[in-house]
């Protein structure tokens, strides 16, 4: 801001005059400048340096990596976010946000959790290749993925799938330990016994306390299991919960979870604004998105010209903006990864690309022709300014 339009500000004068009293009535007036700055760097740095202390097996595909600071104190965090993980795979420098699976009610260390995934670019490093005594680079906990006391029903009500019982578990845990008056509904989906994260725990939790309540489904089960099969339901659901006033419903999982169970909730006349959804990547089959351009095929390719160096770099239509110019050795700085943060935004100057629905762009960025890199996919040759 120019000096020019802060003289123009109202009260300007006023606080002139004050900055002016400051400085004749106190020894010094400016003794705790930065002292703010200091205070929300200590709460919520820009990034972290965070060793590997611990590799826990959780089940044949899942791991839980237990990160701690040799240097600082672990900044807070809410039940539900994540941190974000950068890494270097091949030359490639990316990350992934992984919710923190821990409880928030110790700060020794992070606890993420991570499965095994088909072409899993860096779930995979992560599950192969990183040991003990690693030192990685994160970003701090972030997202918007929690129980706000204020806002939010007494019972909540968790609809997950696979690696999404991550942010649930750590809102369980925390309930568990802190012995909080809240009613806890888990519905946890996976394809066999062999996948279930967290299961044994989840059943000693829900055993304990009654007002945590840990619903299995499972789609292929042995003879031994005695839980619900088949896939999660709005019918399960509501035998389970009874009504669906007075809930807030916690989604986590794949595209499928959410495709199946949001229209149904909508249905059921629950409010948006008690259907809390937590953002688990881009769909893969990005190609069968409604809006997607019947002109573009799997095997598309097109231009992306780089307005800042002049380089320009050949990329797969249905590769994400932001994994194909990190492909190509162009840093953007990077968080959620799912289209809602904005922390990859850029500039779009000419050309079109497509963003899914769900892709949470500012609507001044949109009139500024800028784009969230994580969600967007060229349609055509395109120039862009990082």
């Amino acid at each position: 801001m120019t000096p020019e339009i802060v003289n123009q500000l109202d009260g300007y004068d006023n606080i002139i005059k004050e900055i002016e009293i400051a400085k004749r009535l106190s020894s010094d007036p400016f003794a705790l400048k930065g002292e703010v700055q200091k205070y929300i760097d200590r709460l919520h740095p820009e990034s972290l340096e965070l060793t590997v202390s611990e590799i826990i097996d959780e089940t044949t595909s899942a791991k839980t990596i237990r990160f701690i600071s040799k240097k600082r104190q672990l900044p807070p965090f809410q039940a539900g976010q994540y941190i974000n993980i950068f890494v270097d795979v091949d030359g490639v420098r990316t990350s992934r946000p992984y919710s923190i699976s821990s409880s928030p009610n110790q700060l020794a260390y992070y606890d993420v959790t991570v499965r095994r995934v088909d072409d899993g670019f860096v779930s995979n490093y992560l599950l192969d290749e990183i040991k003990t005594g690693d030192l990685l680079k994160t970003s701090s906990p972030s997202g918007t993925f929690f129980y706000n006391p204020i806002i939010h029903d007494a019972t909540i009500v968790g609809i997950v799938g696979g690696s999404g019982i991550t942010p649930l578990m750590s809102m369980v845990r925390e309930i568990a330990e802190r012995r909080i008056d809240r009613n806890v509904f888990i519905f946890y989906g996976n394809k066999s016994d062999d996948d279930i994260i967290f299961h044994d725990e989840l059943l000693e939790i829900s055993e304990k306390f009654d007002n945590i309540n840990y619903i299995p489904v499972l789609e292929n089960s042995g003879n031994s299991y005695r839980g619900d099969k088949g896939f999660i339901s709005m019918n399960l659901i509501k035998e389970k919960i009874g009504s669906l006033k007075d809930k807030t419903f916690f989604l986590c999982g794949p595209q499928g979870l959410y495709d199946a169970i949001i229209p149904d909730l909508k249905d059921s006349s629950v409010k948006l604004k008690k259907i809390r959804q937590e953002m688990y990547g881009l769909p893969k089959d990005i190609w069968n998105q409604p809006g997607w351009p019947s002109s573009v095929d799997k095997e598309s390719t097109f231009k992306v010209t780089i307005n800042n160096d002049g380089d320009t770099i050949e990329v797969s239509a249905v590769e994400s903006l932001l994994n194909s110019l990190e492909r190509n050795q162009k840093v953007v700085p990077a968080l959620c990864r799912s289209g809602e943060c904005s922390r990859c935004r850029l500039k779009l100057l000419s050309g079109k690309v497509y963003q899914p629905e769900g892709t949470r762009l500012r609507k001044s960025d949109a009139q500024s022709g800028y784009i969230h890199s994580c969600a967007a996919y060229p349609v055509e040759d395109i120039e862009i300014l990082l």
